[in-house]
């Protein structure tokens, strides 16, 4: 698990997503691999249209169509690679020393799958669902299947300088905390700690461990226990206290999780300001 991954797809994010890609490559001293996938949806055919071309004409224009999907799918290469090489001149300027550039046919899911066992961190834009085929449309899929850490970024890059952990004391999001600490990706910024739920001593107990390990490993790591709507709460605390990214479980049992599962996901991503680390 070595390679930051950032999923190129042409659209207006990719100028931002590929900047925050080159930051955490930076910051992680790792390879930076710029991906784009050719899917069919992106040069479609016309279908099969064998029933309604007349038995004298249908030889020659079967042929036709062919040759058009074929134009169509070198076009839609030439696109690609024209896409990943402005995203490699950006990653160059950035100071990246040297973006791989990788382009693979298939779907976008079946792509990441296969270079998992090499991925370190995944990082994708974040897009509305009107925008159909491309990444976003399908980040829910990616969020459940692909077993890696996913950044989903903004629209503006702006690297961070302030973090939250979206904490419960589950074993997904003490493991969280466990590579915040560690991580180099995160180093010498303030971590806020925030947990929305009953104030008791267990969730007390739990914040003091995840606070005691981040200061351990350096951190200056603030914690609060709100109780209240966990998308209101963390909304807030945000915009209250200058978070610039948000860290959080995506799946699971606790509140928190719950509040992630199924076409949630989607919508607390797309809703939020600031990129999200989802965690698996």
């Amino acid at each position: 698990m070595s390679n930051v991954i950032a999923c190129i797809d042409g659209t207006d994010l990719s100028s931002a997503l590929c900047d925050y890609a080159a930051w955490a490559s930076l910051r992680l001293d790792a390879p930076l691999v710029l991906l784009h996938v050719l899917e069919k949806a992106e040069y479609p055919s016309q279908g099969d249209l064998s029933g309604n071309i007349g038995l004298g004409s249908r030889e020659a224009l079967l042929r036709e169509l062919a040759e058009l999907d074929e134009r169509r799918g070198k076009i839609a290469l030439e696109q690609g690679r024209l896409m990943l090489e402005a995203a490699r001149e950006q990653a160059l300027a950035d100071g990246v020393d040297n973006p791989i550039v990788h382009q693979r046919h298939g779907s976008l899911l079946e792509s990441l799958l296969a270079i998992e066992p090499d991925t370190r961190l995944l990082v994708l834009g974040k897009h509305d669902e009107h925008l159909g085929s491309h990444v976003g449309s399908r980040l829910e899929n990616v969020v459940r299947t692909v077993h890696r850490p996913l950044l989903i970024t903004t629209a503006r890059f702006s690297p961070p300088q302030r973090i939250m952990v979206a904490f419960d004391g589950s074993a997904t999001t003490r493991k969280g905390v466990e590579m915040v600490a560690t991580s180099p990706l995160f180093r010498g910024m303030p971590c806020h700690l925030v947990m929305v739920g009953a104030d008791n001593s267990a969730h007390r107990e739990q914040l003091e461990w995840a606070r005691a390990t981040l200061e351990g490993a350096g951190f200056e790591a603030p914690v609060s226990l709100i109780e209240g709507e966990v998308e209101r709460v963390l909304c807030d605390y945000r915009a209250a206290h200058g978070i610039d990214l948000l860290v959080m479980g995506a799946y699971g049992h606790s509140v928190i999780r719950r509040f992630l599962v199924g076409s949630t996901t989607t919508n607390v991503i797309r809703n939020a300001s600031v990129p999200v680390l989802l965690l698996r």
